[in-house]
């Protein structure tokens, strides 16, 4: 691959991670609009590892505290904050977990990537997005993250395995709609992504050791790397606006880009 493809796959990767417009549903347009190359699995990989990197780097004081936790949880034991978060953060992950073993194996997660589908999940999602942020209270703090919101949003969060969903974006509709504050719904979001990307980048990492190039791993590094400085620059570049922005530019930019992508499928 050339460096300015790499550039733009990293790119793409890093910034739509995280920012509520879905990533995968922009990695698969890719190819798709501009007749580029798919980008392969190994890539997918690296930019995966590489956004995983930013968040843990972003938000190291709450992950140093969740892993601290974790002893204490193996032990039966959730008298801590670490511990708590740590059990939390589990069970968040379990339903896209399981979701996605179920797609992979039925086959439907090759099946949902057309344009048509994507369109339609940016659409309707974005509208989802708008609403929750405008119904939902600003009552709750990360630091009251409960059980049963955790699960919630972990079940919102398999959702997103629907290309053009947004892994981010359905979790913080969530957190709003449970009543979580901008910023806080979006932290939340964010420390689920860490166990849900570690686990499907492991997943894809299985999958291509065995047939991974020497050539592949060097674009693999340089994308990693592109990729972490552009989810570290979206990362802050979010989370400074939620201070005084609400989701709406987001969601505007969602329905615009849906309606397009409806258009295209259904004329193509």
């Amino acid at each position: 691959m050339t460096l300015f493809h790499l550039f733009i796959v990293a790119v793409i990767q890093g910034i739509t991670e995280f920012l509520p417009v879905s990533s995968s549903g922009h990695l698969i347009l890719l190819p798709k609009l501009t007749g580029m190359t798919d980008q392969g699995q190994v890539i997918d990989v690296a930019v995966h590892v590489g956004t995983l990197f930013a968040v843990v780097i972003y938000f190291w004081s709450d992950v140093r505290l969740a892993i601290g936790g974790v002893p204490r949880l193996l032990r039966g034991k959730v008298d801590t904050q670490g511990a708590w978060l740590a059990m939390c953060l589990i069970l968040a992950t379990i339903p896209v977990v399981l979701f996605g073993f179920v797609l992979k194996v039925t086959g439907l997660d090759d099946a949902m990537r057309s344009v048509t589908v994507i369109g339609w999940t940016m659409l309707i999602f974005g509208l989802v997005l708008y609403w929750a942020d405008q119904k939902g209270t600003q009552e709750k703090v990360a630091s009251q993250w409960s059980i049963k919101d955790a699960f919630i949003m972990g079940l919102w969060q398999a959702i997103a395995l629907i290309p053009g969903t947004s892994r981010s974006g359905i979790t913080i509709t969530a957190g709003r709609y449970l009543g979580y504050a901008r910023e806080d719904a979006a932290k939340l979001a964010m420390l689920m992504s860490i166990p849900t990307i570690l686990a499907g980048g492991t997943l894809l990492a299985i999958e291509v050791a065995a047939t991974a190039k020497t050539d592949l791993a060097r674009d693999g590094a340089i994308a990693a790397v592109f990729a972490f400085i552009a989810a570290m620059l979206a990362l802050t570049l979010m989370m400074r606006l939620l201070k005084s922005v609400s989701f709406t530019p987001y969601v505007i930019y969602r329905v615009i880009l849906g309606i397009v992508l409806i258009w295209v499928g259904y004329t193509a």
